[in-house]
């Protein structure tokens, strides 16, 4: 199963996005989705699980969980939005992981790229930077990867380009 990563896009839908999630099976949005069409423009590309974010409507906040469990492949994903980052997670998110035992969590709202091992908890930390041009991060970023078999492969940051004048 191919994954796209998407998070942070605050409203922004870069074009090229499409190129690089053209082969993916679903598309996972880590929140702060913003004002748009963004995840219309993702479904046309593949199906989208998503979560809300701090910056999204009242009504995206309706549609959209702030938490979601899911399994692929043989692997347990958590994904939420605000998090921190290993060993520094907010404590809803402590309580969160150590209940949901995932083998991948992935956040967002930091706007910084990273995949490490959560040793801690046994499990991947991913998050995939941003992809909108609101926020300090410098590059536009993504991550796709895959789930075989109970195996996370071929994981790729894909960098969109720069964010924008700052």
């Amino acid at each position: 199963m191919k994954i796209g990563l998407i998070s942070d896009t605050h409203g922004h839908f870069e074009e090229s996005i499409r190129q690089y999630f053209k082969d993916c099976d679903e598309i996972w949005h880590a929140g702060d989705i913003g004002e748009g069409n963004i995840i219309e423009a993702l479904s046309t590309i593949a199906p989208v699980i998503a979560v809300y974010g701090n910056i999204d409507s009242p009504a995206f906040q309706r549609t959209y969980p702030e938490d979601v469990v899911f399994t692929r492949e043989g692997k347990k994903i958590c994904m939420t939005h605000i998090a921190g980052k290993p060993p520094r997670y907010n404590p809803r998110v402590k309580k969160l992981i150590k209940a949901i035992k995932p083998d991948i969590f992935i956040c967002g709202h930091s706007h910084i790229l990273r995949v490490i091992p959560d040793k801690e908890n046994n499990c991947l930390y991913i998050n995939p930077g941003a992809a909108g041009k609101q926020g300090f991060h410098q590059v536009k970023t993504l991550i796709r990867f895959e789930i075989t078999q109970g195996q996370i492969k071929n994981m790729e940051v894909i960098e969109l380009g720069k964010r924008g004048a700052l």
